[in-house]
């Protein structure tokens, strides 16, 4: 797999841009990749971004795009255990643990401003992912200006659900703007954690545990083991969201037959492994993810749209080869792996040197419009004429036959 698809493993809050499209940037060790195909550059946030690189920034004050939708967009976070199924990276944590953020329709000027980040989670990304002298503080990461509100009043009605689910390495709340712009256009969205896969996630007892399969080796999953795992992540939150309001107590707002998923890198290809093993999920997106396994011919025979930043993965070429029913396959020009997700926005904002080519919140418009429209055309079933070919608008975006 090439370095650009996996560049989520070394990744900084400024994508290690340089590695993304030289794949030697820097003068750093390497590790396997989890995929067995080759090695990444992967050493500790200091060496990824010297210091005199990073114009330290007497205060950060990141805030993403805002949604475009007609409602605001109210947030909760839920905690979740599957008591059926032992943690499978560190079983003697006990059950698998999950922490999920729920966005949802909800009336404008209710609510209080939610946070970005737990404290402990922005103190895990910066150690994990920010260079040093960049200046930025976890409080400052935490308050990130997110456009979503706890404890809003939600709109009534029954709205899709679509579950989201993010790069390796990445935490959940990296993909906060496309899901408060979803919420935004009348969607439920659960954005799930994967614990122990990334910088923290902060469980139900207050701990935040670090990443225990990110550092490689011979003992480290492969990515079709990921994938197969996430799999059953999504499937549980699936029961827990649409048998009740134990989980959520706003439940009652998701319509269980109109349900999708979008993933961004590895937690793209795990869209595949979930449509394969959970008939509920009707549609899907992946977000520059290697896919990982490829579908077979007539596996997945649901509406797909696959968007990624360079062509040239031969599973890609496969794997829209072997879709049936209605797909799309676009590619981006001018971007990179992250700009499907938050990460260049606040990389820019914070002073953080970015690569050549699409600006960030440009790459936060084409992503959050070519999803709602794909999920607006496959779940609610009004056509999009956005993916019917290209337009004079997004002159970035490339439709591949």
């Amino acid at each position: 797999m090439a370095i650009h698809r996996r560049i989520s493993i070394a990744a900084v809050i400024a994508l290690a841009a340089s590695v993304a499209t030289t794949g030697a940037a820097f003068a750093t060790a390497t590790t396997p990749l989890p995929d067995g195909s080759g090695s990444a550059v992967v050493a500790p946030a200091t060496a990824l971004q010297p210091a005199s690189a990073v114009k330290p920034a007497a205060a950060f004050q990141g805030a993403l795009p805002a949604p475009t939708g007609r409602y605001a967009a109210g947030e909760d976070v839920i905690h979740l255990t599957d008591s059926d199924r032992p943690d499978p990276w560190v079983p003697s944590a006990g059950p698998r643990q999950l922490t999920v953020s729920m966005f949802y329709p909800a009336v404008a000027g209710t609510g209080t401003p939610a946070p970005y980040m737990t404290l402990a989670e922005a103190a895990g990304f910066i150690q994990y992912r920010v260079p040093a002298g960049s200046g930025i503080t976890a409080q400052e990461l935490s308050t990130v200006t997110t456009h979503a509100y706890d404890n809003a009043r939600p709109v009534h009605g029954k709205y899709p659900l679509v579950v989201l689910s993010p790069g390796f390495e990445n935490p959940r709340t990296t993909l906060t703007s496309l899901a408060t712009e979803l919420a935004s256009h009348g969607y439920v969205v659960a954005l799930v954690g994967h614990t122990y896969e990334d910088s923290g996630e902060t469980l139900a007892n207050g701990q935040t545990p670090p990443c225990a399969i990110c550092q490689g080796g011979p003992t480290a999953p492969d990515p079709d083991t990921i994938t197969a795992s996430r799999a059953l992540d999504v499937s549980f939150v699936l029961d827990q969201l649409t048998h009740g309001d134990r989980a959520w107590h706003l439940s009652g707002l998701i319509d269980k037959h109109s349900i999708g998923m979008a993933g961004h890198s590895i937690g793209g290809a795990a869209t595949v492994d979930t449509m394969i093993g959970d008939q509920r999920v009707r549609s899907a997106v992946n977000l520059d993810g290697t896919f990982f396994p490829v579908p077979a011919p007539g596996q997945i025979t649901r509406p797909y749209l696959m968007m990624s930043h360079q062509l040239g993965d031969p599973t890609w070429t496969q794997a829209y080869a072997n879709l049936g029913g209605y797909k799309r396959y676009l590619d981006v020009s001018g971007a990179n792996h992250a700009t499907f997700t938050d990460i260049p926005i606040l990389a820019q904002e914070a002073g953080i040197p970015e690569p050549a080519g699409i600006d960030p919140v440009r790459g936060a418009v084409i992503t959050r419009e070519y999803v709602t429209a794909f999920f607006d055309q496959t779940l609610k079933g009004i056509h999009q004429p956005l993916l019917d070919g290209p337009t004079a608008n997004n002159p970035e975006v490339l439709f591949q036959d």
